[in-house]
């Protein structure tokens, strides 16, 4: 198969299959090219110096809303698949270290339960991880993460950070070279993303015996043999002591196995080959008074035509190893079995074959719970999982169907595991357990089960974890369209589908909300359905229960000549919140699908949490358009022109709580010149949103009345004390007369004004200033002469452009004004862009963001 592969520069198929990397996939020193080939070693070499068993590695996605998994290594990355895709706001460590661009150190369970309950549930495994952001030209583009067994010595979080970051500097050496930064005037960010699914990286093995074979000739005619020098070892000959003759070959070999080797001439004449003539070769010690045996193998086959001279060639193994090992294997009274990394069966024993009633024909290369009906519980595929992320050896007993117990012992390793399966006595507390406790027997696994009959959908370990996760995720998700996302996210990976819509029910018609995975133009005529219609999404809404139809002709029976795509196998989900119908939700499988009774539970429970999420965020979409209206009527829609200034406003919401906020900006004509107005009201309601419309609706009217600067801000402070609203504000109010440049400045509680002069040079302006408007109705505020130059430039803004997390707001101001004198004020429209660059790329801003800038020409 093959494996997706990130492409960080040039173009990009639409499954990410392009495996280009900088100008022609190599760069001229022939350093690796791909992602996968440039960025193994460091992933390697991360897990290494953490002494961890795994490690990931994610990269943001094209849209830059998710982190997605890239590589994995140590890890079956199936064990994973719920976490391929998270978003970039989600409560989890991964994002969480990129977003704040710090390393996380969880050194154990009890430390991720604490911090990530979320992640936890999904993964409530016994392990520790660290977590490193990875950079691209000093920007965080992914995260490094690297996972340690937590019975490891423990190991602080500097030392953490210390063993990863080597790794961490080697992939952004890397990344920087495969993804240059876009043509063009700017700094520009690296194009660094990935959109596909991720990519396998073996770690490697340790040291192994080599396989020693050696070649040869054997002429059947006159026993004469020809042995190349490896040949001659494994028979412990010297080249100038070996006279060629079949002679020389049995004096080496054990006398006891002389009719084994003579044995290979009779299989060669009568079958035209050797298989597997197995002998010992007797290995003396130098001083003579010591003898062992080595074990060695032949195999050939007879080239040449009729005659005596007819040609045995073939090979000598030196069976002294896996062959020799497998035979011990045999003869144990335990089964013992091995797992891959995924959790298929690689090798099983006589005795192992024997416990657990099946063929080993039947077993190798399948995983155990969907071959042996009574171990289809996910509660032992889930132990399959628990060794293979904690790396600690994992045991438990299962109630075999004939009456007997039986006891299984996985010891994991970073390729795969290693069982053993016997016979022992009942658990203590009788002969049944409860479901899903270590040693304990689900009651599936009772005497009479017996094997369901068609095919069965595989147990999908951790239902309970889906919902527990699922429920999580919703509650971060704001609008419907994030609920949307994070169900199609959640559910499609969670239990293996293929297809999912989801519909809502408005003015007794059904409406797509969204879709994933159907054909271009499949759900266009189900568009604006009747609740009357016959249809299983509708009849799951109106008659409030689920339905599920295991194969294409369950459904077309219940359904005659309803349209049918590629799909075998669908859950039509009703959504109910509060007893209230919202919508349906719909998914469809690949292949038939036999649906146990925990999965129709954990989808019913699953189409209950997507129901409440729905509602909830209907009303907040429709109570977000509302404050955006709101917002919008509220700030100028143009600011005047006035002769001699150049002014131009920007504002943007916070990105925490309702996109509206308190934060306004204005353009005053008054009699003596003009008012340069701006704000701040707490909070990100309607509520807050209303009080500053109030307030911008006061100093428009104090102003138009010709009331000097000290007035306006005193009136306005008494209005909003009078209003009893519980509100704060803050306000910078400077009258500015556009003839002369001289100015006079209040400033109420608000951050200082920066003044570029006309040679470049930028400096804050501290101004006097009183409280914050609506804490004392009788305060004063100063007022501060100012007087500018042509040519300057005068910005007024609010704390969200200037406040950052973990830095002081001081900082802040300083890095604005740096901006301020380092960019050209030739238009004022682009300078406003530039200082705003900042927080409009942000990911996150806590507060509005708004300011007001005006050139004096």
């Amino acid at each position: 198969m093959d494996e997706a592969t990130a492409v960080p520069d040039g173009p990009r198929a639409s499954r990410g299959r392009n495996r280009g990397g900088g100008a022609g996939g190599r760069d001229p020193a022939g350093d690796a090219g791909r992602i996968e080939d440039a960025l193994t070693a460091p992933l390697i070499s991360a897990v290494r110096d953490l002494d961890g068993y795994g490690g990931l590695l994610y990269l943001r996605s094209h849209d830059r809303r998710s982190l997605v998994l890239t590589m994995v290594t140590g890890v079956p990355r199936s064990l994973l698949k719920s976490w391929w895709r998270v978003p970039v706001g989600g409560a989890l460590p991964m994002t969480e270290a990129f977003r704040r661009d710090e390393t996380l150190w969880l050194p154990d369970e009890r430390a991720t339960m604490i911090r990530f309950p979320r992640f936890t549930a999904g993964l409530p495994y016994s392990f520790g991880s660290a977590y490193q952001p990875v950079r691209c030209g000093g920007e965080p583009v992914g995260v490094l993460v690297v996972l340690r067994s937590a019975a490891r010595a423990p190991m602080d979080a500097e030392a953490a950070d210390l063993a990863l970051r080597p790794a961490e500097r080697e992939m952004e050496r890397h990344l920087t070279r495969l993804a240059p930064r876009p043509p063009g005037p700017g700094p520009g960010a690296h194009e660094v993303e990935y959109d596909d699914e991720p990519v396998s990286v073996r770690l490697p093995t340790p040291a192994a015996r080599p396989v020693r074979v050696g070649l040869f000739e054997w002429d059947l005619g006159d026993d004469r043999c020809t042995l190349d020098d490896e040949a001659l070892a494994l028979l412990g000959l010297r080249r100038a002591d070996f006279r060629g003759t079949l002679a020389d070959i049995e004096a080496r070999v054990s006398p006891d196995d002389l009719p084994e080797l003579r044995a290979s001439r009779h299989d060669a004449l009568t079958t035209g080959r050797v298989r597997y003539r197995h002998f010992r070769v007797r290995e003396v010690s130098p001083g003579g008074e010591e003898t062992r045996y080595r074990p060695v193998e032949l195999w050939g086959h007879l080239v040449g035509g009729g005659g005596p001279g007819r040609l045995l060639v073939g090979a000598l193994v030196d069976a002294a190893g896996g062959l020799t090992a497998a035979e011990a294997a045999e003869r144990l009274p335990d089964g013992l079995f091995s797992l891959d990394q995924d959790g298929r069966l690689t090798y099983v024993n006589r005795c192992c074959e024997e416990l657990l009633d099946c063929g080993r024909e039947a077993l190798l290369g399948r995983y155990p719970w969907e071959v042996i009906s009574w171990l289809r519980d996910p509660a032992y595929e889930d132990r399959y999982r628990a060794a293979m992320l904690s790396q600690e050896q994992v045991s438990f007993l299962v109630r075999h169907p004939g009456g007997h117990w039986l006891s299984f012992v996985l010891h994991p390793d970073v390729h795969g595991l290693t069982g053993r399966v016997y016979p022992t006595g009942p658990p203590p507390g009788g002969e049944a357990g409860r479901e899903g406790e270590p040693g304990a027997v689900p009651a599936a696994g009772g005497p009479a089960a017996a094997p369901p009959p068609g095919p069965v959908a595989a147990a999908r370990a951790g239902a309970l974890y889906h919902v527990v996760q699922m429920a999580s995720v919703l509650t971060e998700a704001v609008t419907v369209r994030d609920v949307c996302r994070a169900v199609s996210e959640q559910l499609l990976p969670a239990f293996g589908a293929r297809e999912l819509a989801l519909y809502t029910v408005r003015e007794g018609r059904m409406f797509l909300l969204w879709e994933s995975g159907y054909p271009e133009g499949f759900l266009t005529p189900f568009e604006g359905t009747t609740l009357d219609t016959q249809l299983p999404g509708v009849h799951a809404l109106t008659t409030r229960l689920p339905l599920f139809f295991e194969s294409p002709e369950d459904l077309s029976v219940a359904y005659p000549g309803i349209a049918l795509d590629r799909m075998n196998a669908w859950s039509f989900l009703p959504l109910i919140a509060s007893g209230h119908p919202v919508g349906s939700c719909i998914l469809g499988w690949e292949t038939p699908r036999r649906f146990s009774a925990d999965e129709r539970s954990a989808l019913t429970a699953l189409s209950g949490l997507t129901a409440q999420a729905l509602e909830r965020a209907r009303l907040y979409d429709a109570e977000s358009a509302v404050a955006r209206g709101l917002q919008e009527g509220l700030l100028p829609h143009r600011l005047p022109s006035v002769e001699g200034l150049r002014t131009t406003g920007r504002y943007l919401p916070g990105t925490q709580g309702m996109a509206i906020g308190g934060d306004w900006y204005d353009v005053i004509r008054t009699g003596r010149g003009v008012a340069l107005v701006i704000g701040d009201v707490e909070g990100h309601s309607v509520g807050a949103a209303a009080v500053m419309g109030q307030l911008r609706s006061a100093v428009h009217a104090f102003a138009a009345s010709e009331r000097p600067p000290q007035e306006v801000i005193t009136h306005t402070n008494r209005l909003l004390a009078d209003l009893e609203s519980d509100a704060f504000a803050t306000c910078c109010y400077i009258e500015l007369d556009p003839r002369t440049g001289r100015a006079l400045a209040v400033r109420a509680g608000h951050p200082p004004p920066l003044l570029r002069h006309p040679d470049g040079r930028s400096e804050t302006l501290h101004l006097a200033g009183g409280v914050m408007l609506g804490v004392q109705p009788d305060s004063v505020y100063p007022v501060t002469e100012l007087v500018l130059d042509p040519g300057s430039v005068l910005l007024l803004y609010t704390d969200g452009l200037v406040e950052r997390p973990g830095s002081d707001i001081e900082t802040g101001i300083d890095h604005v004004r740096r901006c301020l004198a380092e960019t050209p004020a030739d238009s004022v429209e682009h300078l406003a862009d530039q200082l705003m660059r900042a927080a409009r790329t942000a990911r996150e801003r806590p507060d509005d963001v708004a300011l007001l800038l005006t050139g004096y020409r």
